[in-house]
């Protein structure tokens, strides 16, 4: 096995079609298996997705797996090469300064004309949100990070009557959930301004200060773009 890892069989969740449930095909469970993997940094950049193994470990045929691959390129997280298959896409300097300067073009915009729209039950799942992601920074559990602060940027831009361009943004913050996790994980310092961001924006929104919110909101993303950058050079330099 690659890096000594030793996977073990893995049951995806059931496809199901009951009410209120969202239809997850066999393409879907498996791509988000091998998403959650990649986030959590299971599979490392330049690990090589070997699809007959992987496919019998997760108990499917290499039809959905191939189509759970494609779907992965998509968002960035996977390469498929010629003749070499699927591999793990490599941490890009280039790719994450584009994807935050987007975001920080895109986000402030968002929040400024979403602010006065946000509901009190709006701020109460923020608060819900708010008090899960300290709880999880504290308890180093990973794996919720990414997704947890997708959801509290997300809400708190939901209400910009701008669907086409919260769209785009949807589509930003799957593509930087990885970048997320490691400017997250790279120190306790990281994790608390994160944190105390996070809360400013939220008490900001609610005292209806969309201005105040939309220019915290572009510090916030561009501290986190820059001090991954800083991390991704350093490695870079330390590699040649």
């Amino acid at each position: 096995m690659q890096n000594g890892a030793r996977w073990r069989r893995c049951q995806l969740p059931m496809v199901t079609n009951k009410p209120g449930l969202r239809h997850v095909t066999r393409a879907e469970a498996a791509a988000d298996e091998i998403r959650r993997r990649i986030l959590s940094g299971q599979y490392v950049d330049g690990y090589q997705l070997r699809q007959d193994a992987l496919a019998n470990e997760l108990g499917i045929s290499r039809i959905p797996l191939r189509e759970a691959l494609v779907q992965l390129e998509s968002e960035g997280l996977v390469k498929i090469l010629p003749h070499k298959g699927a591999i793990v896409s490599e941490l890009s300097i280039e790719e994450l300064t584009e994807l935050f300067e987007l975001r920080a073009l895109l986000e402030p915009t968002l929040i400024r004309k979403s602010v006065k729209k946000l509901s009190v039950d709006d701020f109460k799942e923020l608060d819900a949100i708010l008090a899960e992601f300290s709880g999880e920074l504290k308890a180093q559990a990973q794996d919720r990070w990414g997704d947890l602060n997708t959801m509290l940027h997300q809400l708190l831009l939901s209400k910009a009557d701008q669907p086409k361009t919260v769209s785009i943004v949807a589509s930003l913050l799957q593509q930087t959930d990885r970048y997320t996790r490691l400017q997250l994980s790279l120190s306790t310092a990281s994790r608390e301004i994160a944190e105390a961001e996070h809360r400013q924006l939220v008490d900001l929104c609610r005292k209806g200060d969309g201005r105040g919110a939309a220019a915290l909101l572009k510090r916030h993303i561009e501290h986190a773009g820059e001090e991954l950058r800083n991390f991704l050079l350093s490695r870079r330099r330390g590699t040649s």
